[in-house]
C-alpha cells in the first residue's frame, strides 16, 4: 500500500533548487524546484550506482556527475548514454508548505 510521507518544506528550496531525501533503506530520492514547481526522482542513476543530486542541473535534465548520463526530472526519461534505464519518479504533494511524496 502506497503512502504520503514528509519529505521536505518549501522554504528549505530558499538557497537551494535541490534535496536529497532518505526515506529509509535504499529509497532516497531528489527533490528538485524548477520554474516554480517540485519534482521528485530517484537519487540514483539506473547506468552506476551515483548519486546525481548533486548533478549539473538545466532546465529539466540532471546530469550524473560520474560518467554524465543525462535523465528528465519530470519524467525520469534516460536521455543520454551511457544510462539506458530510465529512473524512477515520485508523486508530490504540498500542503501547508510540507512536500510529501507517495511511495
Amino acid at each position: 500500500m502506497k503512502k504520503w510521507v514528509e519529505a521536505a518544506r518549501i522554504e528549505e528550496f530558499a538557497e537551494s533548487d535541490r534535496k536529497m531525501v532518505d526515506l529509509g533503506g535504499k529509497l532516497q530520492v531528489g527533490i528538485y524546484k524548477v520554474e516554480g514547481s517540485f519534482y521528485a526522482m530517484s537519487a540514483w542513476c539506473t547506468h552506476e550506482r551515483a548519486t546525481m543530486v548533486h548533478g549539473y542541473l538545466e532546465g529539466f535534465e540532471i546530469m550524473c556527475p560520474l560518467h554524465g548520463a543525462r535523465f528528465d526530472i519530470r519524467n525520469g526519461r534516460a536521455l543520454s548514454l551511457p544510462a539506458v534505464q530510465d529512473a524512477r519518479t515520485y508523486k508530490l504533494k504540498i500542503e501547508d508548505d510540507v512536500i510529501y511524496i507517495k511511495v
